[in-house]
Parts: structure tokens; sequence; C-alpha cells
């Protein structure tokens, strides 16, 4: 009886199995009847994929900087060719039979079934010429779609640029949807953004005959989906700021960003040497990006975001804030210029309070203030009281932005350094003894005068400008104001504190506003005084090792309203207060006043031809 009763379920199984495969083949049939019809008429099925209309970018003003324009690529499908004349077919397309071959052969690689490019970027005129003898090679169709194209020649380095997909990308699940030929996103907002640009793909069903012509929709088209496109972005640059800002450097080797306080919008983000973005498209963009690549200037490398320097004395701003919040100093504390534990570069007054210090950046007085941050008794020696005092002043300085990533919206973003404890404890231990070298605050000082081993980024100088005239917060910074008519994204709109008291943040701008317009600041170059406009900042100069200083500056404006901050670079141009001053003078001029005054048009030529290695007069 059990043998019995096993063998009814077996025939029951195979019963329901057959009952399947027939309504499989009946669904089949009915779905894809117009195909077999198609089959017996020498018609094939084609399904063609629609790329959707890339979003457009805008700056903060709605100007337009990127659009799209059409163009065109010819696509094989390799199991379609037959009989190929590749002598007649490289003569048409005007190609060498290797580039042919090499093409035929990573199409078959990537699929026999599926188009892949052989030629892109092709002109109206090529294209009339093809199409008209297309029909003779079986397997080779035209795909249209839209390439970006600038109305802008400034801002590459932030816009970034669209290219086709890599193989290498298209065996990643993350890209499944993408197809051989398609643009994406290679750098910058573009890449970012990806998502969002790029829309959503839709499917076209056609009937076509073995000689690629086309017989019409197939069942009327029931089964297609319609694309639908990428959303804009509207910048919060001022392309004419920016645009500015790259002549101003044009030549120089640096960088300058600008942020409005209150939002955290970037106004200005300028990389020199720059390059125009119309190069990385069309056709021979790849023969141009490999001499950008391959230039001794560097043109590609991002400054503001991927440049990491020691700040210089831009950075005793935020230890003075460090060293007032734990309560070691107060506003009026004094300390003497003692030149015996570090070296002042000028002679000025003698620094009897955090104004006076800040306004004639004495080293010796910031040495003195790191100190007391850092040394305050918490272990008995002071090997164990400088780990303890620096780990915490580490922790406090970060709220700053520092020593990681801000997250602003661009994938290249550094992290830059803040050295920690446990850094220095590596820098110190000596692997062939395989022995730990105790250190203390004398071999860490060089932190307090912002040298040593702290980098930090163009960007988040510019954020620590941002966050003292915010009086102790920012945004993160960001480029994208609105993404379609919805604003930034979500993690745009949230404020970060520091560990500092925002009732401290007072102190320290009466000295950065005597930097600027005090009788004998070392950022004078950068004053408005004269145009009724309040500038607080603060000069470095940044020593290299390999050459001539760097300068640096940073600022904000008007002081009790702030509505730009801004942190200049430029290598190998000295002291800061002569070149990168200047250049931040001009650029909150440019942007608060919207010109720049007749007679202050002798500055632009000395930012843009003086020569920095010598002196001022």
């Amino acid at each position: 009886m059990q043998y019995l009763e096993g063998r009814k379920y077996v025939v029951q199984g195979i019963f329901l199995v057959v009952v399947l495969v027939f309504l499989t083949r009946l669904f089949f049939m009915q779905v894809m009847d117009g195909t077999y019809k198609l089959a017996a008429d020498k018609n094939t099925l084609q399904r063609l994929v629609q790329i959707p209309y890339r979003g457009l970018i805008y700056d903060r003003k709605d100007h337009l900087l990127v659009q799209n324009e059409p163009v065109y690529d010819l696509m094989v499908v390799p199991r379609e060719v037959k009989q190929l004349d590749s002598a007649r077919f490289c003569q048409l397309l005007q190609i060498p039979i290797e580039d042919l071959r090499s093409s035929l052969l990573a199409a078959k690689k990537y699929s026999r079934n599926k188009p892949s490019p052989i030629v892109q970027n092709l002109s109206t005129p090529d294209l009339a010429v093809i199409q008209d003898n297309l029909m003779d090679f079986p397997g080779f169709r035209i795909q249209a779609r839209m390439a970006r194209a600038y109305r802008t020649s400034n801002l590459a380095h932030a816009l970034g640029y669209v290219g086709s997909i890599t193989p290498a990308l298209l065996e990643k699940p993350k890209y499944a949807k993408y197809q051989p030929g398609e643009n994406i996103g290679i750098s910058g907002l573009e890449s970012y953004y990806e998502p969002i640009l790029m829309g959503r793909r839709g499917v076209q069903y056609k009937m076509v005959n073995v000689r690629g012509v086309e017989k019409g929709k197939f069942r009327d088209g029931e089964f297609d989906t319609l694309s639908v496109a990428g959303r804009d972005l509207h910048l919060s640059i001022d392309a004419e700021l920016q645009a500015y800002g790259e002549q101003l450097l044009a030549g120089r080797r640096g960088s300058i960003v600008a942020i409005e306080p209150k939002t955290g919008e970037i106004l200005a983000f300028v990389s020199a040497p720059h390059y125009d973005p119309k190069l990385l498209t069309g056709k021979g963009s790849g023969n141009r990006y490999m001499a950008l690549l391959n230039n001794p200037d560097r043109p590609l490398f991002d400054r503001p975001l991927m440049a990491t320097y020691p700040p210089g004395s831009v950075f005793k701003l935020v230890n003075e804030l460090v060293a007032l919040q734990l309560g070691v100093v107060q506003p009026g504390t004094g300390f003497e210029c003692n030149q015996k534990l570090v070296r002042c570069t000028h002679r000025h007054e003698r620094p009897s309070n955090v104004s006076i210090a800040i306004k004639n950046s004495c080293n010796p007085y910031f040495y003195q203030v790191m100190q007391a941050a850092v040394l305050r008794g918490q272990a008995n020696n002071k090997y164990d009281d400088t780990h303890i005092g620096l780990g915490q002043w580490q922790k406090m300085v970060k709220t700053f932005g520092l020593g990681e990533k801000l997250g602003v919206d661009m994938l290249q973003e550094k992290r830059g350094l803040i050295p920690s404890p446990e850094f220095y404890d590596k820098k110190f231990f000596d692997k062939k003894r395989n022995k730990q070298h105790r250190w203390s605050y004398r071999n860490v000082y060089s932190l307090s005068i912002g040298q040593g081993e702290i980098g930090i980024t163009g960007v988040q100088m510019a954020n620590v400008l941002a966050t003292i005239a915010n009086r102790g917060w920012y945004y993160t910074p960001h480029f994208v104001r609105s993404v379609g008519n919805s604003g930034p994204l979500p993690q745009f709109r949230q404020k970060h504190y520091t560990a500092v008291d925002t009732a401290l943040f007072k102190y320290i701008i009466p000295g950065m506003q005597m930097v600027v317009d005090g009788n004998g600041g070392t950022g004078n170059l950068a004053s408005l005084a004269e145009l009724g406009i309040s500038v607080a900042g603060k000069t470095g100069t940044v020593q290299n090792p390999h050459g001539f200083d760097h300068a640096t500056f940073a600022a904000f404006a008007p002081v009790n309203d702030p509505k730009i901050a801004i942190a200049v670079f430029i290598e190998n141009s000295g002291f800061g207060g002569t070149s990168a001053a200047p250049a931040a003078g001009l650029m909150i001029e440019k942007y608060l006043r919207g010109k720049v005054a007749g007679y202050r048009h002798r500055w632009e030529d000395w930012v843009m031809y003086g020569d920095f290695t010598k002196k001022l007069h």
C-alpha cells in the first residue's frame, strides 16, 4: 500500500509539471504572438533603453552653467554581425582597423546579445554618412544620447565631468542598470549627485527587419515605459565671483574658498591652476584628459578639498578659543614675547592681552597659551600630563570641523590631520630597539602656531572662519542650495556647534579687526574700511621645507553681519599679508559691492602679476 501511495504522488507531481509547462508555453505564445509572426517574416524584436534627460546645473542667480546637447554613438550587437566588410567599414568611419577589432573584442567580452559602443560622439555630418550605409552592416545601429555642454569656462573642479562608464564599474551591482557607452558622473558634483541627475531609464520595444530597418512598435507600445528626466541642481556658487577668483589666481598655485556663514553655502571654489570644463567633453576628450593628467602643474588636482597644509598663524585663533574655554587664560591675559621659547617674526608691542597678541601674531604668546591648555597638572610628570592634555585638546579642536571630513557634497574630500597623543606615541617609537621614547610639550609646541604635523584643507579653513563669524556654530559647507525646488539635502540643514561656549567668540574678534584695520596690523592689505566695510581676519605664513613659504589669509565680513567667510592659500608666496590678504580683500569687495573700486585695480595687478618673493614697498 505504501508503494502504491508513493507512486500516486509521483504521478500527480509529473502531471502538475506537465500542466505548468503547457500553461507557460501557452502564455508566452500569446504574449509573444506578434514576435513569432515577425520571425516568419524575418523580423526581430529590438529592446531599446531610453536614456533620460540629465538634470541641468544652475548657479545661485539661476544662470545656466551645464546643459545637454545631442550626440550620436555607433553601437554593435555582436551576435547580429554577419560577414563584416572591415575594410569598407573602417574607410566609412575613418578609423584604423585595429581600433575596430579591439572594440569588437571588448563588445563580445561584455555581451554577444547587448549593444556596445564602437564610435562615440559622432557629429551630425558623420551621422548622415553612416546612416546612408548602415543597412549594409547588420548588427550596427545608431543610438542618440545627450552629452554635457558648458556655458561657463570656470568651476571645473567643482562641477566635475561626465564620461563613459567603465567595464570595471559595470561589473558592480550598484551600476547594474547601466549599459556600455552610457555616461556617468566621474568626479565632482556630477559624481556625488549622480542618482539625482541621471533620472530613470525607459524602455521601448521596436520591430526591425534583418537589415535594421524599423517596422513599427511592438504591440502598439503596451510594454514600453517612459524615461523620467533627472532633477536640476541649483548651486550656491556665485558665477561672477568664481570667475573673478580664477582670474586672480591665474598663473598661481593655490586655492580660494568663500562661504556664506549663515547657511554654509559655498560662494566660490577656486583651485589654481584651473582648466576649462569643455576640455573633458566631446570627441577627443580622452586625449585632452591625458594631457591635463600629465601636466606638471597638476591642473586636475582639486586643491581646496585635497591639498592639506599647515594652517600657520590662522590656527592661533582656534588655540586661543580652546584655552578660553578651559579657563586657563582670560581675554586680558598677557604673556611676554619670550623668544627663547620660539622665534617671533617681527618686533611689536608687548602682547598684554589677546587682541594685541592676535594683531601682531606673537608666536611666544601662543606658545604659552597652548602650553597652559595642555599642561594642566593632571598627572605627576610632564610626559603623562602632556599626553592627557593633548588628547583633550585634540577632541576640542576637532569640533571645529578639523581632522575629519566635513561632509562636503564632493567625494574627493580629504580629512586633514589634528594629531593625537597616539600619533606621537607612534612617531616616537623606536622600532629598531622596540622602545617607546617619551615626549613632552617641547616636542609638539609647533602646533601652537599652526605648524608641525597639523594639516587642514582650504574648505576647512574657510569653515573655521564661518564658525567664528557665527560665534560658534556652522552648517556643513555645500555647493547645492536646492535639488529641484526641495532645498539642500537634509545633512546640510543641521547646525554643528563647537566645544567652545558661543559667548567666548566675541573676545577674539576685536583682535582680528585690528589685524586688518589696526595701525600696523599684519593684514592691512585686506582692509576695506575706506569703502565702509569692516573685515576681521588673520594672516599666516606656512613654513615650506621644499621651497619658498606658502601664504595664507582667512577673514569674514562685515563683522557685525557676516555675509562671506573666506580662506586663501597661495603656494610659495611668502608672507600672507602681502599676497593672500589683498586677494581676499578683493574677493570680499567683489562679492559685497559687485565691483572693485577703480583705485584698487592696482592690487588686482599685484595679485595676478606681482613677484611675491620680493618685499612689497
